[in-house]
This record gives C-alpha cells, structure tokens and sequence, in this order.
C-alpha cells in the first residue's frame, strides 16, 4: 500500500485523495488553511459551477490553453463521471442554461461537505493548518515533503507527492503560488503567470457613467485592428473601471498574451438580434410615436434609461434636436453607434478579482497520462498549478477535477519501474 501526500486540499487536492484511496492508498491531505475548499466556497458566486453537462468532446473546445494535453484525464475521468461522484457522495445536481452544473441547493459548501464526506469514509486523513515548506527531493525523486505546523518544522515521507495547491488567483484563499516555488525547485518551468478569466480595465470614462448596468444578449468581440481575438454572445456588466460578466470574463483568457502588445478593442453589438436594416425599421416605429418629442427622450424604449444618454451623445445628434427632423443619415449614425458601442481596453484587474492563473507547470514536462513529473519521479501535478485554463462555465473545476483523479489514481498505483 502506496503512501500518498497531497499538498493542497482545494478543488484538485480532495478529488486527488479520493482517486488515490479508492486505488488502495493511504492518503495524507496537507492544508495551510483552517478547512478544505475555501476557493471552492466562493466559486460560482457561492454556489459552486462544478462542471459542463456538454459532451466530452466539448470540453476540448472550451479549453484555451493546452487542449490536446488534457485528452487521457479526460477521457479517463470525464464531467459525468465527476457528475455521479457527487451524486454517490450525497449532494444532488441540477443542470442550468449553458449546460451549467450546480449543486441542488445553490450552496457551495455542499460539494465541500460532500467531498469530504467522502474522504472520510474512504480513510484519507485531513491535516488542517499544515503548511507544506518545500518538498523533499534526493536522487532525481521526489520522497516527501517538509511541513511547518505549530512552529515547528517536520519531515513528512511518503511514497508519491501531488502538488495540488493551485495558482495565484484569490489569495485570500490561500492560493500564492506555492506551486509553482516546489515546481521551479524541482526543475521544472513554469510559464508566464497572469490573471485570467479576470474583468477588464476600460480607457473611456463612459464606463463610470454605466457603473452596474448589466445587459443581456449582447455579442462582444476583442480585436486589434481588424484581427477578431474573440467573438461571443451573452451577458455582460459595466464597472467604475471597466467591463465585466461571463462573457467578457472568458474573453479575458484569450486577450491576455494580446493585452502585453498593446490596448485592444471591444466592440459590442448591442442588438445583434436585428440586422441593421431591421433596426432601422425598429427606429422608425419607435420614432413614430414620438415625432414631436426631443431625440433626448425618444430611444427610452429601446436601451435601459441609463445607457440613453450616452447612445444621444455617441450617435453624434443633438439631445434636444426633434425627432421628426432626424434624417435617414443620422438614423445610419444610431445604428452604427448601438451595433458597434466601441471601447478602449488597456488591461486586466488583478489576481484579488481573477478566478483562475493563466500560466503554469509546463505540461512538456508532466506526463497527460499519468500527471507525473517527468523530471522527478514520484512527484505528482494536479489542477491549477498546471499550464491549463479554459473558459467560464464549470470547465476550469473539470480540469481540476479530471488531472486530480488521474494524479490520485496513478500515484497509489503500483510502480511500472
């Protein structure tokens, strides 16, 4: 019977424990904090997203970086397979729009509770504010860890190592890239980090005239000069600095490496239901009913009461002009101006509103079938700490999920050596 040490007890630490002590394991979980899950916890706006009811061929698409690596933990672990984990562990799930999974009850620490319940009964032990140092590396292996508890450091020794403990992102959960410090020492190379899945910073002061204003089917797309970075339809939400909500959120992880050229370009269509055509018809009905009245106060039927006056202003016609002296021209600048609402984007927001790290463990060095080093036999990569990320909608827990459960797998499994 293998000894396994998972540093880490978040998303990828506990399904790891699981994986390794259903496999004949006996599994120790070291955490700095004072529970498991806590990045877990607040995940899902705390109500915990915990995967995609898509099909498995699906997830590929949504991951951004690194797809191909992830095709055996797939595969081998795949976001139905984690679907009746949860079930058989005693928290029900329900399938929202998007394919989005939640738990049944919309609370996060149900999957915590869940989970945990589950460790328990399998007989993995939980070593709470343990704090794993560095880990203990002779002859090209990786033979333990050092941990500091109490004040006092201790060796801890154990068959294999899984270095579970994320990224960056949340550092008030414990995430501060402890990681990516064991993988450097171990020698691996860990890639450029960055927030991802992050709100944008917005040059133009409109934002903070729109601050809280959430719209709904609207499509955005990140360019630079005419190259398309991302497209895609959904929600999205104004802030004092910026832009953000789950569509631009998973445009964040595409314009990342973009953003370090240079500011880029958000072009939203506000209407993208209606061709220009169409919305030029809409214009008219809205106009006919209004022919006496100032522009300022025709489009209320059109936009939120908020967004009205900055579209006045951005169609380039006077707020108190009539509306039965607008010309077909300045009808052409209405359309253009809510089928192309344009601004600048110069950055992210940083790791404290980031919900993954961009970056990480070079998966050259890690092997997808097994989640071994391939540097340093017995030591173990798992979730975040990974150079894996994918896009918003429960896909970032399934990575997590399925590199754990093969980590957890393979390393209480017998050695092919």
């Amino acid at each position: 019977m293998k000894t396994v040490i998972i540093v880490g007890g978040g998303a990828a630490g506990m399904l790891a424990g699981i994986a390794a002590a259903r496999n004949g394991g006996t599994v120790h979980i070291f955490e700095k904090n004072e529970k498991l899950g806590k990045k877990v916890f607040i995940t899902g706006k705390g109500r915990c997203n915990v995967t995609n009811a898509c099909d498995t061929e699906d997830l590929f698409r949504n991951v951004v970086t690194n797809s191909k690596f992830l095709y055996s933990s797939f595969y081998g672990f795949n976001n139905f397979d984690m679907m009746a984990l949860l079930e058989e562990a005693g928290c029900p799930l329900k399938t929202e729009r998007g394919n989005r999974v939640f738990p049944v009850s919309d609370k996060s620490s149900d999957v915590i509770k869940a989970l945990s319940g589950m460790l328990g009964r399998l007989g993995a032990e939980v070593h709470l504010h343990s704090e794993v140092k560095e880990l203990l590396l002779e002859d090209g292996r990786c033979r333990g860890i050092l941990l500091k508890k109490g004040g006092t450091e201790t060796k801890v020794y154990g068959d294999a190592v899984i270095v579970a403990c994320g990224g960056l992102s949340y550092p008030t959960t414990g995430s501060t890239g402890d990681g990516y410090r064991f993988a450097g020492a171990a020698g691996h190379t860990v890639t450029e980090l960055s927030p991802a899945l992050v709100p944008f910073v917005v040059k133009e002061p409109v934002v903070k005239e729109l601050q809280g204003l959430s719209l709904k089917n609207i499509e955005a797309t990140v360019m630079r000069g005419k190259k398309v970075i991302y497209r895609e339809f959904g929600e999205m939400l104004f802030t004092h600095y910026g832009v953000s909500g789950p569509v631009l959120l998973s445009a964040s992880s595409y314009a990342v490496k973009e953003l370090k050229k240079g500011p880029l370009s958000l072009v939203i269509d506000l209407k993208p239901a209606l061709s220009e055509e169409q919305l030029d018809a809409r214009l008219l009905r809205e106009f006919e009913g209004t022919l006496n009245k100032q522009f300022k106060n025709a489009l209320v039927h059109l936009f939120p009461s908020k967004l009205v006056p900055v579209m006045v202003e951005r169609s380039g016609i006077s707020p108190e002009k009539k509306v039965n002296e607008i010309t077909r021209e300045e009808r052409k600048q209405i359309i253009q101006a809510t089928k192309s609402f344009t601004v600048t984007i110069t950055g992210l927001r940083d790791y404290n509103e980031a919900i993954i790290t961009q970056g990480g463990v070079s998966v050259k060095e890690v092997n997808p079938s097994t989640m071994e080093s391939k540097l340093v036999s017995g030591l173990y990569f798992a979730g975040e700490v990974l150079d894996l990320d994918a896009v918003t909608g429960g896909f970032n827990l399934q990575i997590a999920w399925s590199t754990a459960w093969t980590a957890g797998s393979e390393a209480a499994g017998p050695d092919l050596e």
